[in-house]
């Protein structure tokens, strides 16, 4: 089966990204010999956790231990006290109960218990079309069920327990007939489902907050008086994914005390990932377990974290290649992915959070009894390797939004310019570096011709070597030290990238010709201006131990490795980097006019006439 990547950006962007620097560092050190010669002329898999080795060895269709059988207690059902079997609960027809309150618009339907649209009215969070947003994939749950169904191990049962007619309840509404909105009862309220057929009983029940995105479930469900395993899942995806790239977002994650586990779709990852497979169970403990995108997220949250297990799901779909052009008939095929979570010991009792990985919705949830990590939802979000530096660049970048300027593309210029002058003095480091590495350049040219009938397995060479070190240590030369920015630099334009990538506040965020700081900017403006940037800086700045030929070549070369890469990136990311590059020239031509400035041009100048005699 085919698989996709980011939705923004073409598959394995992200380690093509890393490549393509780490080459580039590489040209940098190891060119200028090849240049020289022949003239002008870049961690092993982490192991898998136990949990995650005891869930491969788990058979897909195989349960866990069942619990003794035991007769049930009476229910709402009818259930009869040690009986074994229950009167008859079952509704005659169809029917819809809708749960409204300030973030979602919840539809019921009684067929399984299940829910049939969930709409977040936020009006941040809209589809593609500026509507509100439907987290329910109509297409998927079709095909694979609708959320909150419920998972049993037994197909038969599982087939029976989603599709049977539920007796619905509505309990403790808030707010008269007359306040409410199109019948729906308004939150905090309760519904309550009931299903017997003599044999097997069900009850399923939900709690709703005003102002929360927070579910409370309950389930439980006996077989002739025995409670047998029945899990509550998210089935299939979410509403807004709409391209193949898109659904390879999908991710399962797990998080205990402070150890997070995350399941991987793609396979193209900088560290390799345990792809989700389905019908796998994983048993916990865990504080949360979810199925989220690159936006929105279904996580469950165990009541009781030390029984609790989750079975991973997965199927296939075909969706259009291009939504937007009704005469386009070619299909992608693709991945959905889901996830059921339950107790493995009684009846499940847990709490499910359905919204937007937003920061401080995700904050505001608690998690009580966790240890060695922050109380709440936070780690839903995937800020990546790079997540220290990308997680307090986004708290800044949102700090100045909020109060200094109310557009995030303006945000993250100003954020460009702080960052760029807190570099300065490196800029300045490096210039000085390559200075000395200039002034010592004949001395070492001198040096390479005196060694340079010896062969690389000559122990003569490693004198050559330590000859060059000790004149690095006379003349005060670190090497590496022209190269000491880039390095700094690098850290923070792979954490912006991770960043723009998850943060929930840039979605549909436009800047001037730019609709969507999170996609890629569609007259691709910003990449041009990533190569034309680069290639004045490069022009600009000296070059140590290189002739203007040189640099003229190594000027096509960088620009054009790395403006390919930039031509889909997020437009957020390009316009930092772009002007994080313009600022770059307005330093480079102020420190070119210092002294020590002219300095290195008169050098370099100095050098290439002596060349050309």
């Amino acid at each position: 089966m085919a698989e996709f990547n980011n939705p923004q950006q073409e598959p394995g962007m992200e380690r093509r990204l890393l490549i393509v620097f780490a080459l580039t560092f590489l040209v940098i050190m190891l060119f200028q010999p090849l240049l020289k010669k022949y003239g002008p002329q870049p961690p092993a898999p982490r192991p898998q956790s136990s949990q995650a080795a005891q869930n491969q060895a788990l058979p897909p269709t195989q349960p866990p231990a069942q619990l003794s059988s035991q007769p049930a207690t009476a229910t709402g059902a009818g259930t009869e006290k040690g009986a074994g079997t229950s009167t008859p609960v079952m509704a005659a027809s169809e029917s819809e109960t809708v749960i409204e309150n300030d973030v979602y618009r919840i539809v019921f339907t009684n067929r399984g218990g299940r829910v049939k649209s969930w709409v977040l009215k936020d009006p941040r969070y809209t589809d593609d079309k500026g509507g509100q947003l439907e987290l329910v994939n109509a297409l998927a749950a079709e095909k694979y069920g609708y959320p909150l169904t419920l998972w049993t191990y037994d197909e038969t049962l599982r087939n029976k327990l989603n599709s049977a007619l539920y007796v619905a309840s509505s309990i403790s509404p808030t707010l008269p007939e007359s306040a409410r909105k199109d019948g729906a009862a308004a939150a905090p309220s309760e519904i309550k489902f009931v299903y017997s057929d003599g044999d097997v009983s069900v009850e399923k029940s939900f709690t709703f907050d005003r102002n929360s995105y927070v579910v409370g479930v309950k389930t439980a469900v006996h077989v002739k008086g025995a409670q047998v395993t029945a899990f509550p899942m998210w089935p299939a995806g979410f509403g807004d994914q709409a391209s193949a790239a898109h659904y390879a977002t999908s991710q399962v994650a797990y998080q205990y005390d402070g150890k997070v586990e995350r399941l991987s779709t793609s396979s193209w990852t900088i560290l390799p990932s345990i792809k989700v497979i389905g019908g796998s169970t994983i048993p916990g403990p865990f504080h949360w377990a979810a199925i989220s995108e690159q936006y929105f997220a279904a996580v469950f949250l165990p009541q009781d974290a030390q029984n609790a297990a989750m079975v991973t799901l997965r199927g296939a779909l075909e969706i259009p290649h291009n939504a937007s052009d009704p005469n386009n008939k070619q299909q992608d095929k693709v991945d959905v992915y889901g996830i059921a979570v339950g107790s493995l010991k009684g009846a499940t009792e847990e709490r499910l959070y359905v919204g937007p990985k937003a920061l401080a919705d995700l904050q505001s949830v608690s998690i009580p009894g966790i240890t060695g990590a922050p109380p709440d939802l936070r780690a839903v979000i995937d800020f990546g390797w790079l997540g220290l530096i990308a997680r307090p660049l986004f708290l800044w970048l949102k700090w100045m939004h909020i109060h200094i300027v109310s557009n995030w593309g303006w945000a993250i210029l100003l954020q460009t310019l702080v960052i760029n002058l807190a570099l300065l003095p490196l800029r300045l480091s490096q210039m000085k570096s390559m200075l000395k590495m200039q002034r010592v350049a004949p001395q070492i040219k001198q040096i390479q011709e005196k060694y340079k009938k010896y062969s690389l397995r000559d122990p003569k060479k490693a004198e050559m070597n330590t000859e060059i070190s000790a004149l690095y240590k006379k003349e005060g030369v670190n090497p590496a030290g022209g190269c000491l920015p880039l390095l700094i630099q690098m850290p923070f334009l792979f954490a912006y990238y991770r960043m723009l990538n998850v943060a929930m506040d840039l979605r549909h965020a436009p800047w001037l010709w730019v609709r969507d700081l999170s996609a890629p900017d569609p007259w691709h403006i910003l990449p041009i201006a990533i190569i034309v940037t680069m290639v004045v800086m490069q022009r600009m700045t000296p070059q140590a131990g290189m002739d203007p030929s040189q640099q003229k070549m190594m000027n096509i070369m960088m620009p054009g490795m790395l403006g390919l890469m930039a031509w889909n990136l997020p437009a957020g990311l390009g316009l930092y980097w772009s002007a994080g590059q313009l600022i770059g020239i307005v330093q480079q031509s102020v420190m070119n006019r210092t002294s020590l400035g002219r300095e290195m041009r008169e050098m370099m100048e100095k050098r290439a006439r002596k060349k050309e005699k």
